[in-house]
């Protein structure tokens, strides 16, 4: 059984899910141990339930995982790699430009 962890980071740029990992055990009523990899040591392997998404396996899905770069109290710097549209936005009486930036870690459809 596989599952996708749930980031901690609920900012607007921030990965929200990270994985799939996979599911080792079931530790109490609402916890599962997941098996993690070597980077990110720091996070504790046992998660609640709350923070775990099913993943459906399908054969068509190919995985590209790229190991997360995690800074030392634990959280992940985003780098934006392209800006791919801009365009203005006018209210009453001001101007608020908008562009719609590609992340590192994420495709263009994924972009903010």
């Amino acid at each position: 059984m596989k599952g996708v962890m749930r980031f901690e980071k609920k900012d607007k740029i921030s990965p929200r899910y990270i994985g799939p990992f996979e599911i080792l055990e079931r530790v109490g009523t609402l916890a599962y141990r997941v098996a993690l990899p070597p980077n990110l040591v720091g996070v504790h392997n046992v998660i609640h339930v709350s923070m775990l998404w099913n993943y459906i396996s399908n054969p068509s899905h190919v995985l590209n995982y790229e190991p997360l770069q995690l800074t030392q109290n634990l959280s992940l710097e985003e780098t934006p790699t392209q800006i791919l549209d801009r365009h203005e936005r006018r209210l009453r009486n001001k101007v608020i430009h908008m562009v719609k930036v590609k992340l590192l870690n994420h495709s263009e459809e994924q972009a903010t």
